[in-house]
C-alpha cells in the first residue's frame, strides 16, 4: 500500500511540476530567472510556515540541521537555479527531455552511496540512458547548445536530492523539509541576481503566473517528498517518467514546440532504459523468498 500511495503522490507531482514548467518558461520572456527564484521560493516558504504554526507542526527541530537535510536543501537551491536557467533559454521539451535520467543517477546513487547491488543489466541499462542524454544534447555537432548542460546539471542535483531524502529520520516533517526547500530556492535567486538583468515590476498578469507557480509548486513539492519517504525508490522512480509525457504535451500544444528526432529518439531510449530497471527490480523481487532482506 505505501508503494502504490508513493506512485500516486509521484505521478500528482510529475504533472504539477509539468505545469509549474511551463508557467516559469512563460514569465522567464518578461521576467528574470532570479527575481522568479525569489519571489516564489519567499511565498511558498511563507505559506508552507503559516500552515505549519497553523498545525502546530514543529519547524525547529534539531535534525533538520543534520547533514542529510543541509545536503539535500543544497542540491535543492543548485537544482531549482539550474533548471529555471535551462527551461528559460532552451525548449521545454528537451529540458524535461533530460531530466528524466534523474531515476538512472538515483540508482546509480544507490550503488556507490548504499553500496547497493547494481548488476550488469542494470549497469547497461544505466549506459543507455545516459547514452540517450548524449544523443539529446549531441555534443560535437552544430546543434550542440551549451545550455542544455544546466540542464544536466539540474537533473544531477535533484538525484543528490532524492539520495540525500533517503536517510532523513521519519519522524522530521515533510512541512519543514519542503519550507527550507523554498528558502533555498529564494537564496538561490538571490546568490544569481548578479548575473540577470535588474529586476522588473511585476504587471498584473506577471502575479498571477506567479501565484500559479507558487501552487502548483507547493502542492507537487510535497507530493514528490511523501512519494520519496512513503514508496521503495526501485518502484516509484520509473513514475517520474509521466512527466515527460505531460511536458511535451504541454509544450507542443501550449508553445508549439517541434521537438527534433534527435529529442524525441533520446527522450525514449531513457525511458527504455528506466522502465527496464522498474521491470527487472519488480522480477527480482517478486521471485525471491518474503522473508530474503536485500540491498535495493
Amino acid at each position: 500500500m505505501d508503494n502504490l500511495r508513493g506512485i500516486i503522490f509521484m505521478v500528482i507531482a510529475m504533472a504539477g511540476f509539468a505545469v509549474d514548467d511551463l508557467l516559469i518558461k512563460i514569465l522567464s520572456a518578461s521576467m528574470p530567472i532570479s527575481q522568479i527564484l525569489v519571489i516564489t521560493g519567499l511565498s511558498t516558504a511563507g505559506a508552507f510556515l503559516v500552515v505549519g504554526i497553523v498545525s502546530k507542526t514543529p519547524m525547529l527541530l534539531p535534525e533538520l540541521w543534520s547533514k542529510p537535510i543541509i545536503l539535500r536543501t543544497v542540491a535543492d537551491m543548485f537544482g531549482g537555479l539550474f533548471l529555471v536557467a535551462s527551461i528559460s533559454l532552451m525548449p521545454l521539451s528537451a529540458v524535461s527531455a533530460i531530466l528524466q535520467a534523474t531515476p538512472l543517477i538515483v540508482t546509480l546513487g544507490g550503488a556507490l552511496v548504499f553500496k547497493e547491488q547494481v548488476g550488469c543489466r542494470r549497469w547497461l541499462a544505466i549506459t543507455v540512458g545516459f547514452a540517450g542524454v548524449l544523443l539529446i544534447l549531441r555534443p560535437g555537432t552544430d546543434a550542440f547548445q551549451p545550455a542544455l548542460l544546466l540542464a544536466v546539471l539540474g537533473t544531477l542535483c535533484l538525484a543528490i536530492r532524492d539520495i540525500s531524502t533517503r536517510v532523513i529520520r521519519a519522524r522530521i516533517p515533510t512541512l519543514a523539509v519542503s519550507t527550507y526547500a523554498f528558502l533555498a530556492y529564494a537564496v538561490g535567486g538571490l546568490i544569481a541576481t548578479p548575473f540577470f538583468a535588474p529586476f522588473v515590476a511585476p504587471t498584473s498578469v506577471d502575479w498571477l503566473l506567479l501565484a500559479g507557480v507558487v501552487l502548483t509548486g507547493g502542492l507537487s513539492y510535497n507530493a514528490i517528498v511523501l512519494a520519496t519517504r512513503l514508496g521503495d525508490m526501485s518502484v516509484i522512480s520509473p513514475f517520474r517518467y509521466t512527466r515527460l509525457v505531460f511536458a511535451l504535451i504541454l509544450a507542443m500544444v501550449v508553445l508549439n514546440e517541434q521537438p527534433p528526432w534527435q529529442t524525441l529518439l533520446g527522450a525514449a531510449i531513457i525511458l527504455i532504459s528506466g522502465g527496464y530497471i522498474f521491470w527487472y527490480e519488480n522480477r527480482r523481487y517478486r521471485h525471491l523468498p518474503k522473508d530474503t532482506v536485500i540491498s535495493e
